[in-house]
């Protein structure tokens, strides 16, 4: 029989030795840092300290990137901007800083080129590479004159909310290559006339989330891109959306993989295009939920990308030697749409469309514009614009739609004519179409 007498008498012997661990915490502190705290309170600097006037004539470029400089990199610090117009050339980020823009307060972009750097990469009003805690906010402005306005390259842990961004030449808040962004409670106003001048550009970065936004600019609103990576875990929710191209776009750079994608409870109004993917270079995309929409789509001229689609889903190489990247495992749930035209979802023939989903949705079609109809839009590259009749859905090299629940109907006008197909579609390259509860017709007015 094995005895345990000596192993306890070894433990009573060490307790005695030594005095309980409170007590050694009370006669001698520790001296351990404890690592930075999201709690921590934030130092705050002012900029009208270091010499800004704020008076919108005088550069105080200087006197805002002192202030961001004399930041500690150990703590939080927020760089707040009084009441007044701030104008400035590019200013950097750098860790642990909050650019505070109270609500009277406008930084204005300088209007002139040497105002931003000679690499054109990296023209921004606002500007942080390689940063992490790092975002703005305060109910301010930040006003591009014309120039690109914010940018967060390389970056993690960005935060961006309650602020207001208007005036960007294009790329208004590009979001590249980032880790953990959340975009909160965020305006956009842009040029509704100037091509190129996308209110958010997601690229190359992965857990995003946008959050009671209002958007109302010329080109994409919100748009997914992927240039050097995979892009992973964006979720968009509760935004308002007005725009003359495309109100979301996965692409049209996707050259690498779209991958768990959530857009829910978004009203999109009087926009070129509602929905869109365009895959042109060979990523795939997969695992993306439309849910809880209302679209209002209308055409505007054929030299903006779009036919007032409210679904517009493609892929397609963009040059001859392109790759045909693939799209499968889409679900549009949930959706009301009133456009001028019909859904347009077109594979290719090697980058087919798999098993899209659309389930509760009503689409309404009428014409209340003078544009001309009766073009199908492939840009950027494909078959550019092509002649071709409406239809409530036009589907091209697919395999795999489910139909649950969806209801299609015509107003009754003079130009009912145009509208006499509801699905459109060659059973050679589109199959294992299911629908359930499907109904079609006109509205009487």
């Amino acid at each position: 029989m094995v005895t345990l007498l000596p192993q306890l008498l070894t433990i009573i012997t060490l307790l005695i030795s030594f005095p309980p661990i409170q007590s050694i915490l009370h006669t001698s502190p520790p001296t351990i840092e404890l690592p930075i705290s999201a709690h921590s309170p934030p130092l705050t600097l002012c900029v009208s300290d270091f010499g800004a006037t704020g008076d919108g004539i005088s550069y105080d470029t200087v006197a805002i990137q002192s202030a961001i400089d004399a930041c500690p990199s150990t703590i939080p610090c927020h760089v707040t901007f009084p009441r007044g117009t701030y104008l400035t050339a590019t200013i950097r980020l750098k860790s642990h800083v909050i650019l505070n823009i109270e609500e009277d307060a406008i930084l204005l972009g300088g209007a002139e080129i040497e105002d931003y750097p000679k690499d054109s990469s990296r023209w921004y009003v606002v500007l942080a590479e390689n940063a992490s805690d790092v975002g703005i906010t305060g109910g301010g402005v930040i006003d591009g004159q014309g120039p690109r306005l914010v940018g967060f390259l390389s970056c993690k842990n960005v935060n961006v909310w309650n602020v207001r961004l208007r005036e960007p030449a294009y790329w208004c808040l590009h979001i590249v290559s980032c880790e953990n962004t959340d975009i909160y409670n965020v305006s956009i106003y842009g040029d509704f006339n100037t091509p190129n001048n996308d209110g958010i550009d997601i690229e190359d970065s992965n857990n995003t989330v946008i959050t009671r936004c209002k958007i109302d600019t010329g080109d994409d609103a919100i748009c997914p891109k992927t240039y050097t990576g995979p892009l992973y875990n964006l979720t968009v929710t509760d935004c308002w959306i007005r725009t003359k191209s495309s109100a979301i776009k996965l692409g049209s750079a996707s050259w690498f993989d779209f991958k768990s994608l959530v857009f829910d409870n978004i009203s999109i109004v009087d926009s070129h295009r509602g929905l869109a993917l365009q895959i042109r270079d060979g990523g795939n995309v997969s695992d993306i939920t439309f849910s809880n929409m209302n679209i209002s789509t209308r055409y505007y001229d054929p030299s903006w990308w779009g036919r007032a689609e409210p679904i517009y889903v493609t892929t397609c190489p963009r040059y001859s030697n392109s790759l045909e990247g693939s799209i499968s495992n889409l679900r549009f749930i949930n959706i009301t749409a009133n456009s001028e035209n019909g859904v347009f979802l077109s594979g290719s023939k090697h980058g087919l469309l798999h098993n899209l989903k659309f389930i509760n949705m009503n689409l309404s079609y009428k014409r209340w514009t003078n544009y001309s109809g009766g073009l199908v839009d492939y840009r950027p590259g494909c078959q550019g614009l092509v002649n071709h009749s409406a239809a409530g859905i036009i589907m091209e090299h697919m395999k795999g739609l489910e139909v649950e629940n969806v209801n299609m109907r015509w107003y009754d006008d003079d130009q009912t004519e145009r509208w006499n197909n509801p699905l459109d579609f060659r059973p050679s390259t589109v199959t294992n179409i299911s629908l359930f509860n499907f109904h079609s017709g006109l509205y009487k007015q």
